[in-house]
């Protein structure tokens, strides 16, 4: 018995010696089983021994390894299928440029699937920003499908509807919506939303296999209201309803509950694609949003998120 357990103590012990030599020391396996005299192999099993049995805690010492850590947390507490964190800019707690950046990369590593896949893609400054960083790729066994109308009020291309902007990056079969992103009445979106050149686009937009989507902030500088698609009058009677954040138009509350009438019932938007048989990614950050963010999060209106650690650390706080 006594001799069983020597031997375990001292297996251990050669296995946190190995350990500290590969882990702290840096030397290769071939080195530690010259050092401790034993074969590579068994150098090999004591350093994965020592993980193993706790007796190496390895720390990754890089300011990327908290947005690994916050990306892991955010993962597991909203039950999310994706979430990336990027570093805040220690300057600048507006700037989306980092969002962006992994937004831009997480399309182009689906771009560059050979197997065919519909996107769908929804609007806002930072989903345009990704757009924008796109390099020019051929691609055409995928869909690109826009979930919003590309006209804003007067008549002209709403600026930050970016289904223009990705045809001109992938050369994909694009679907853009051209509808109003809000119609005058109920009635005329019903009619709208009934033409047959526009069920096709609704149905694609429903079998989308991977979705990329801003959240716009329902403050005093709403996106929507900034950009004309919504008066003065029309914002502040959401903000009384309830209304803190929107997606592609669609304004929910702090709860992610859709916001009944005034303007959710002339949006005519797609609804957002299925969040259990696909991914819907969310690109957001900052204080504004953060109401939104967390309902969207919460309620399961998305299933993936590019963040930023600002806005991830105020998530898991509890927004």
């Amino acid at each position: 018995m006594n001799s069983r357990q020597d031997s375990g103590g001292n297996r251990l012990d050669d296995a946190a010696r190995a350990g500290w030599l590969y882990y702290v020391a840096g030397n290769t396996q071939d080195q530690i089983a010259a050092t401790l005299g034993i074969s590579r192999q068994t150098a090999q099993r004591l350093v994965s021994l020592a993980v193993s049995e706790g007796l190496i805690k390895v720390r990754v010492d890089h300011p990327i390894a908290n947005c690994l850590d916050l990306a892991a947390r955010l993962k597991s507490r909203f039950a999310l299928d994706l979430v990336e964190v990027v570093p805040s800019d220690p300057s600048s707690s507006s700037t989306v440029i980092g969002v962006a950046e992994a937004a831009a990369a997480e399309i182009e590593r689906r771009r560059r699937s050979l197997v065919s896949i519909v996107m769908a893609i929804g609007t806002g400054r930072t989903l345009k920003a990704a757009i924008e960083q796109l390099p020019p790729m051929e691609c055409p066994q995928h869909k690109v499908v826009s979930l919003t109308g590309n006209i804003s009020p007067d008549g002209s291309a709403a600026f930050y509807n970016v289904i223009f902007t990705m045809a001109d990056r992938v050369k994909a079969r694009s679907f853009p919506m051209p509808l109003p992103v809000i119609a005058s009445s109920p009635e005329e979106r019903e009619m709208l939303l009934s033409q047959p050149m526009i069920q096709p686009t609704l149905a694609l937009a429903a079998e989308a296999d991977v979705t990329f989507v801003g959240i716009g902030d329902l403050g005093p500088k709403a996106p929507l209201y900034e950009d004309g698609f919504i008066s003065e009058g029309e914002l502040k009677a959401l903000q009384k309803a309830g209304g803190v954040a929107e997606i592609v138009g669609w304004v929910f509350d702090r709860d992610g509950r859709m916001i009944e009438g005034i303007t959710n019932d002339r949006v005519s938007s797609a609804p957002l694609p299925s969040r259990e048989k696909s991914l819907v990614i969310a690109l957001a950050m900052g204080d504004r949003k953060l109401p939104g963010i967390f309902a969207a999060v919460n309620r399961r209106l998305v299933n993936g998120l590019i963040t930023d650690e600002r806005t991830a650390a105020a998530l898991l706080a509890g927004a």
